[in-house]
């Protein structure tokens, strides 16, 4: 059964929390978030993306940049921007998109749990990207990025997290620039906090990395190097139950067609799929249906019976289309280097491969219907790891709202 923790966040004011609230770290690129700091002295990206409020042109992994994270961290908390909780909480996490709604609980996670694998994996980890958090965790003695967990639905534990949710007023409740309503809540009752560490030591056997692999690799690193500090013991979690989440599709563009012609590409996928022009855009409906964009047009893919196998890696789409279409067909046999490849997220739309082909800058593009939260678990139990890239989670938690200090 899985050990967490309440803790003392560091965390904004009530009045500032929405300007101090940054998309994460991952998902801008260094530009974008100095655009977005702009006219916004106190977003968190000044931690996150420190590089902001150095020189253009310089590393951005280098003593430099970490050295600022850790100067403006410690400026916000001089200047009042942030202070940190005076007893341990949990924290109930709330996000509405588009009508959709789902919560977790913030709380730190044992470092032991995710070595003796009660939290559990499905992707490998890149040693640069962990490099890059691990320097940024040690420059400013804080756990800045979530990482994003789930688990199996505890009905006791669903119970009390509405039942807080409907007797207690928030303490943050804003909605952000890109329309995303962030709600959160802070659980300070001693009776509670212990009967939801309870349930999870008792009624939870395992959760299950689904967005933040390196973060979560980088604080076990720090914490054997750290092994005298009790906070290094545990990392800044948020745990979502399996039924609140929605994993969006991740689709591939593809620069080039290895030497086919469009008419020998078509003729070729024909082995292992039925293939059915179609004249709207196609966004799959079910498992191993693909939606093929080439010269123009729109393909519906359909793999034939016996094409795939159904263990738990063979059955996912991504690995389907990998060994059927992008290996074999295209030339493509590693993903994760294969510079001719790129990933397009779900949340960009069916438009976005569209644009990317009908530029030029593609020559194909291909549509997936989304791994299923089931399939991840299932993945994650047999000790497998998925290919890359193949979940796409919305929307996304934001950063400097409650921070884990080291």
């Amino acid at each position: 059964m899985v050990t967490i923790k309440p803790y003392k966040a560091l965390r904004p004011t009530k009045a500032l929390a929405s300007k101090v609230a940054s998309k994460p770290y991952d998902v801008l690129n260094s530009a974008e978030a100095k655009e977005a700091v702009t006219a916004n002295p106190i977003s968190f990206l000044h931690i996150t993306k420190s590089e902001v409020d150095v020189p253009d042109g310089i590393n951005i992994h280098t003593d430099e940049v970490y050295n600022k994270a850790k100067e403006n961290l410690q400026k916000f908390q001089d200047d009042g921007t942030l202070f940190l909780e005076e007893k341990s909480c949990y924290y109930i996490y709330t996000l509405v998109m588009n009508g959709r709604s789902q919560t977790g609980l913030v709380c730190v996670s044992s470092v032991d749990d995710y070595f003796n694998n009660l939290i559990k994996k499905h992707e490998f980890t890149r040693p640069e990207k962990e490099k890059d958090r691990i320097d940024h965790i040690f420059s400013t003695k804080a756990q800045t990025g979530k990482v994003f967990l789930a688990y199996n639905n505890v009905a006791e534990m669903d119970d009390l997290v509405n039942h807080w949710k409907s007797t207690h007023q928030p303490e943050y409740d804003f909605t952000a620039d890109d329309g995303v309503q962030h709600t959160i809540w802070v659980v300070n009752d001693d009776v509670v906090i212990n009967t939801i560490t309870s349930i999870f030591k008792e009624k939870v056997s395992a959760t299950y990395i689904a967005d933040g692999h390196h973060r979560a690799a980088s604080a076990a690193k720090v914490s054997k190097k750290l092994f005298n500090n009790a906070n290094a013991k545990f990392f800044l979690t948020v745990i979502f139950p399996a039924d609140e989440l929605a994993i969006m599709d991740y689709n591939r563009v593809v620069k080039d067609l290895n030497g086919h012609t469009e008419e020998s590409f078509r003729q070729a996928l024909e082995t292992d799929f039925d293939v059915q022009e179609r004249f709207e855009a196609v966004r799959p409906s079910q498992l191993h249906e693909f939606g093929m964009y080439l010269g123009g047009k729109w393909y519906c893919l359909q793999s034939k019976e016996g094409t795939y196998t159904n263990d738990p890696i063979g059955v996912l789409d991504v690995s389907i289309l990998a060994k059927n279409v992008l290996a074999p067909l295209l030339g493509v046999k590693d993903q994760r280097t294969d510079k001719r490849i790129d990933f397009v997220g779900g949340i960009r739309g069916l438009g976005e491969l569209v644009r990317r082909v009908d530029s030029g800058e593609m020559q194909v593009a291909f549509s997936l219907y989304p791994v299923t939260i089931q399939q991840l678990f299932d993945i994650a139990d047999s000790g497998e790891v998925m290919p890359p890239k193949s979940t796409w989670f919305e929307p996304k938690l934001r950063d400097g709202l409650l921070t884990h200090l080291l």
